[in-house]
C-alpha cells in the first residue's frame, strides 16, 4: 500500500464495498440527531431573533407578543410535518422540493426549488459555524481575532467526519444532539415545577436599562410580522428528512417518517415550552447574554446544569451544519442522474458517501465564510428565504398531485398542502420584504443565475447524448483484418459512437481485441452485457467487478496480469476515448478517468495507451439526425 492510500485510510477510514450501503443507512435512533442538529438548534436562537425585532420598540412588553408571534409558527411545524409525511409517502427515491416541483408544477419550478435548497443547506453550514464561532469568542475573548481560522477549523473537522460515511458522523453527532435535546427538556421541566410551585420569578432589569425596557414606538402589524420573519428560522432542517429519505435503513419511508415525526415534536416542545418560560419570566436579549443563558440561570442557578447547558448549546450550534451535509449531497446525486449538474456529483466515495457533494459545501461554505468574515449577522438575511421558498413550491406541487392523482381523503390531505402553500408563501414574501435592505434581495440575483447554468448544463448533456447516439452500430463497425495479434484493450462503459470509433481503431491495428468493462453498478453492467450480445459484436467484453467503485487501481490489475504472459517482444496496447472538449465549461462537465489511467500506466514498460479522439461539436449532426431532419423538410414542402 503506497503512503498516499495510507494517509487517506487513516483521515477516511478503510473503503467500503458496495454491498455494505445498506448498513451506512440511518435508523430512526441515530437517524434523529443526524437529521435534527439544524432543527433543533435553531431554537437556540429562533426566540431571541424574534425578541430583537420586537424589544428596540416595545421594550419589555415584547415578551407579552412573543405568544401571538410564534403560534402560527407551531402550527406551520405541524402543516410541514404533515405535508413531508405525504412527500416522503408519495416520494421514496428522496429529493423533496425539486422532485414535487419537477413532477406537478414544472422543469423551471423544480429548478428554482433546488437552487433554493442548494442556497438553504449552505447558508445552514456558514451562518451554525458562524454562530458556534461567536459563542466560542465570547467564552474567550481573547480569540476574537481568531474566528475565522476557527470557523473554517471547525468546517474542515465536519467535512471529514462525514467523508468517513454517515453512520460514523451519525454517531460522533448524535450523542450531542441527544444531550442538548435532554438538557433543554430538563431546563423546560424544572422551569415549569418552580413556576407552577411559586419558586420562579420574573426577570428583574436594573432601573439603568429602563430606556431599553420602555422602548420607544408602538405595535403594529409590520412590526409583528417582522418578528414572525426572524422566527422562522426555527422552521429551518424541517425539510431535510424528505430530501434525505434514501439515506435511511428499510422500510426507509417508514423510518423516515418516524424520524420526521420524532423530530417536529420534540421542537414544538422546546420551542413552545421555552416560548411559555421566557414570557413568564419576562426575559429580554441583553448585550453579552443570550435568551436562553438567562433562561438557565433563572431556572438552574449557576451550577454545573448550567455550564452543561450552555455547553451544550455551543455544541449544538457547530453540530448543525451536519444537517446539510446529509440533506444536499443526496440532492445533488439525483440532480446529477437528471442531468442538470455535472455527473460527478453522483459517485460515492470509499466511505459510500456522495464525496463530491460534502466537498461542493466544503468549498462554497469556505468562501461565504472567508467573504463574510465569519460573521452571523451578515449571513442571517440570506438564510431563511431560500427554504422557505422550496417550502412553498413542495406544498404548491402537491396541492395540483392531489388535483390530478385524488384517491382517499386526498381532499382534507389538499386542503393541509393548500393552507401550508398559503403560509409558506406569505413567510417567503415577508422574509423578503423585512430584509430586503440587509441583502435578500441578493437572492433575487444568485436563484436565476443558478437556474441559468443547470439549463446550460442539462442542454450540454443532451446534445452530448444525441452525438453519442448510434442507432446501427454494426453498420459503421469493421471487423479486424489485422494480421498482428499483439493483445489491444479497448476500455469500454458502454455502447456508443465514441466505443464504435475505438473498437474499430483497435481492429485496424491487430486481431487480438478485447474489450474492458469495470463494473462499479451491477445493474448497468448486466445492460450492457445483454447489449454486447444483442448487437453481434465479435470483440469479446471482459467485465471486471469493482466492490469499492474504483476505476484505475482494476484497470491496471487486469493488465498486469495480462502482461505477466506476454512472450519477448510482444505489447499491449491500451485504446481510450477521449472526449475533446470544445470549453472550459464542458470539461468541467466530464471526468478526466482517462488522463490519471494515462498517468499510472507510464510505469508499465510492455504497455502502450492510445487516445482516440472523440470532438464532438455544433457543427457535427449525426446521420440518425439528418435523417430526421430530411423528413421533416420533406414533409414541410
Amino acid at each position: 500500500m503506497d503512503s498516499k492510500k495510507k494517509l487517506k485510510n487513516i483521515l477516511l477510514g478503510n473503503a467500503l464495498k458496495s454491498n455494505d450501503l445498506e448498513g451506512e443507512k440511518l435508523g430512526p435512533f441515530w437517524g434523529v440527531p443526524i437529521m435534527a442538529s439544524d432543527a433543533v438548534s435553531s431554537v437556540a436562537y429562533a426566540i431571541e431573533e424574534m425578541l430583537l425585532v420586537l424589544v428596540p420598540i416595545i421594550g419589555l412588553a415584547a415578551v407579552d407578543y412573543l405568544g401571538l408571534v410564534t403560534s402560527p409558527i407551531i402550527l406551520l411545524f405541524l402543516v410541514l410535518a404533515f405535508s413531508y409525511s405525504q412527500i416522503i409517502a408519495c416520494y421514496p427515491n428522496g429529493g423533496g422540493a425539486y422532485v414535487v416541483s419537477a413532477e406537478n408544477i414544472g422543469k423551471t419550478a423544480s429548478l428554482v426549488a433546488a437552487s433554493a435548497l442548494m442556497i438553504g443547506y449552505v447558508m445552514t453550514v456558514a451562518v451554525s459555524l458562524s454562530a458556534a464561532t461567536a459563542a466560542l469568542v465570547s467564552a474567550f475573548p481573547a480569540f476574537i481575532n481568531y474566528r475565522l481560522l476557527f470557523a473554517l477549523l471547525f468546517l474542515c473537522i465536519i467535512t471529514l467526519l462525514n467523508l468517513r460515511g454517515m453512520r460514523e458522523a451519525s454517531k460522533l453527532f448524535g450523542i450531542p444532539t441527544y444531550a442538548f435535546i435532554l438538557i433543554m427538556l430538563a431546563l423546560i421541566v424544572t422551569g415549569f415545577v418552580k413556576l407552577f410551585t411559586g419558586n420562579l420569578s420574573p426577570v428583574q432589569y436594573p432601573e439603568s436599562m429602563k430606556s431599553v425596557t420602555d422602548g420607544v414606538g408602538t405595535v403594529s402589524l409590520f412590526l409583528l410580522l417582522r418578528a414572525f420573519s426572524s422566527g422562522c428560522s426555527a422552521l429551518t432542517g424541517v425539510e431535510v428528512v424528505s430530501n434525505a429519505v434514501p439515506s435511511f435503513r428499510e422500510p426507509s419511508q417508514k423510518n423516515a417518517k418516524n424520524v420526521l415525526f420524532i423530530l417536529v415534536g420534540i421542537i414544538i416542545v422546546i420551542f413552545g415550552g421555552s416560548v411559555i418560560l421566557v414570557t413568564s419570566l419576562h426575559i429580554i436579549p441583553l448585550e453579552g447574554k443570550t435568551v436562553i443563558s438567562q433562561l438557565g440561570s433563572a431556572v438552574f442557578g449557576h451550577g454545573i446544569m448550567f455550564y452543561i447547558l450552555q455547553f451544550a448549546t455551543s455544541l449544538i450550534l457547530l453540530l448543525a451544519a451536519n444537517t446539510a451535509y446529509n440533506g444536499l449531497p443526496t440532492l445533488l446525486a439525483i440532480l446529477a442522474d437528471d442531468g442538470y449538474v455535472p455527473r460527478q456529483f453522483m459517485h460515492r466515495g470509499t466511505r459510500l458517501s456522495f464525496s463530491n457533494g460534502i466537498l461542493f459545501i466544503f468549498f462554497l461554505a469556505a468562501f461565504l465564510l472567508i467573504i463574510f468574515n465569519a460573521e452571523t449577522h451578515y449571513l442571517i438575511p440570506l438564510y431563511a428565504i431560500g427554504v422557505f421558498l422550496s417550502f412553498t413550491l413542495s406544498q404548491t406541487g402537491m396541492v395540483l398531485r392531489w388535483i390530478r392523482v385524488k384517491g382517499k381523503g386526498y381532499w382534507y390531505k389538499m386542503l393541509i398542502n393548500g393552507l401550508g402553500a398559503l403560509m409558506t408563501g406569505t413567510g417567503t414574501v415577508i422574509v423578503f420584504v423585512t430584509r430586503f435592505h440587509q441583502g435578500s434581495w441578493l437572492l433575487a440575483i444568485v436563484i436565476p443565475v443558478i437556474v441559468y447554468i443547470m439549463y446550460r448544463i442539462e442542454k450540454h448533456y443532451q446534445f452530448v447524448g444525441r452525438q453519442l447516439k448510434v442507432n446501427n452500430f454494426m453498420a459503421h463497425y469493421h471487423k479486424s483484418v489485422s494480421k498482428d495479434t499483439n493483445l489491444c484493450i479497448v476500455l469500454v462503459g458502454g455502447i456508443n459512437r465514441s466505443v464504435l470509433k475505438a473498437l474499430n481503431y483497435a481492429n485496424l491495428i491487430t486481431s487480438n481485441v478485447v474489450a474492458l468493462h469495470i463494473s462499479t453498478d451491477e445493474k448497468q453492467s448486466e445492460l450492457l452485457r445483454k447489449k454486447w450480445v444483442e448487437t453481434g459484436i465479435d470483440v469479446p467484453l471482459e467485465v471486471v467487478n469493482s466492490p469499492y467503485r474504483e476505476l484505475i487501481e482494476p484497470v491496471e490489475d487486469y493488465i498486469s496480469k495480462r502482461e505477466q504472459n506476454l512472450e519477448p517482444g510482444d505489447m499491449i496496447t491500451i485504446v481510450m476515448s477521449r472526449f475533446m472538449e470544445e470549453s472550459w465549461f464542458a470539461n468541467i462537465l466530464h471526468n478526466q478517468t482517462t488522463y490519471f489511467i494515462m498517468q499510472r500506466l507510464r510505469r508499465h514498460r510492455n504497455v502502450s495507451t492510445v487516445l482516440v479522439p472523440y470532438l464532438y461539436s455544433s457543427a457535427f449532426v449525426p446521420a440518425c439526425e439528418k435523417k430526421i431532419e430530411h423528413e421533416e423538410w420533406k414533409k414541410d414542402k
